[in-house]
């Protein structure tokens, strides 16, 4: 993918790639952080909603 912005100092157009564009690369921590995540906040809410019918 190939992002168009603007120069202000030569006023031409530059094209940069993806990378170049995030100056670098993403490490793909997404795809470890993001299940987990979701996996306790499920565990999380399954423990509220037991509290709260033991407890109600």
């Amino acid at each position: 993918m190939t992002i168009k912005t603007h120069d202000p100092d030569s006023g031409n157009a530059v094209h940069l790639t993806g990378d170049e564009a995030r100056s670098g690369a993403t490490p793909h921590m997404t795809r470890v952080i993001l299940p987990w995540s979701l996996g306790l906040v499920i565990v999380a809410f399954i423990a509220i909603v037991a509290y709260y019918l033991l407890h109600g």
